[in-house]
């Protein structure tokens, strides 16, 4: 049924892969989280012994050209290029048991990302939230801990991303493990995401609840006190 479904999504979207010189990338990218992600986790020691899949996409990240393309082309590639190059620096410093034991992560270690040396932290907050102002971003960026979003196991596509942005908003916001609300002690704790980047959360005037509430099956109630969980920062490792 997986492989009928990630033929289906490959299908889907052929018309992309056609009209663009970024086709090659998103099509690759897409094989490579289905064949090493399951149910949010990544099994690193595998990709390390086939270190040259991880290697080929990361030369894709750094040699493509987005002049020209649309703000949906660029969107989907900065997201799978961070999930991967995340993977990427993963797989070059492992084993680890934590993105934590090797400094500079995310500020001080550099990929090369459509012809420019970025760092993760760069790639997130500049070329993305800052430049599209989308908090949707926090829950398809996944920086390789436990606590972060499960890891989506098939690429974001230009035609169909915001879409994409929408479940995989939902799928989290109305995860118990992401959310963990007490109807008895009527209180919701939230992981430390919405601390970190609470202005991309509450822009407008909204509250933290009143964003999450909006992809919400049952919303969680307003008088429900709010608190941030620890985050777990061990590999999401399968």
């Amino acid at each position: 049924m997986k492989r009928i479904i990630f033929l289906f999504m490959l299908a889907s979207f052929s018309h992309f892969s056609i009209a663009s010189d970024l086709g090659k990338f998103f099509k690759d990218s897409e094989e490579f989280l289905f064949k090493y992600v399951s149910e949010g986790q990544i099994n690193y020691g595998l990709v390390k012994r086939n270190i040259k899949e991880i290697e080929a996409l990361y030369d894709q990240i750094g040699a493509a050209n987005l002049s020209g393309k649309s703000d949906e082309v660029k969107q989907s590639f900065y997201i799978n290029a961070y999930n991967l190059g995340v993977i990427y620096l993963v797989v070059k410093n492992y084993p680890i048991q934590s993105v934590m034991d090797k400094a500079g992560f995310f500020d001080k270690e550099k990929i090369k990302v459509a012809g420019e040396e970025l760092t993760l932290n760069d790639l997130e907050k500049k070329k993305l939230l800052a430049t599209y102002k989308d908090p949707r971003f926090h829950f398809v960026l996944v920086c390789a801990a436990k606590s972060c979003p499960p890891l989506f196991n098939h690429a974001y596509m230009p035609g169909k991303l915001n879409t994409m942005l929408n479940e995989r908003t939902r799928a989290a916001l109305n995860d118990p493990g992401f959310i963990k609300i007490s109807k008895e002690r009527k209180t919701v704790r939230v992981s430390k995401i919405f601390e970190w980047y609470k202005s991309d959360f509450t822009a407008g005037g909204k509250s933290v609840v009143k964003y999450i509430n909006q992809y919400r099956h049952q919303p969680i109630p307003e008088d429900f006190a709010t608190s941030y969980y620890k985050y777990d920062w061990t590999l999401n490792r399968q």
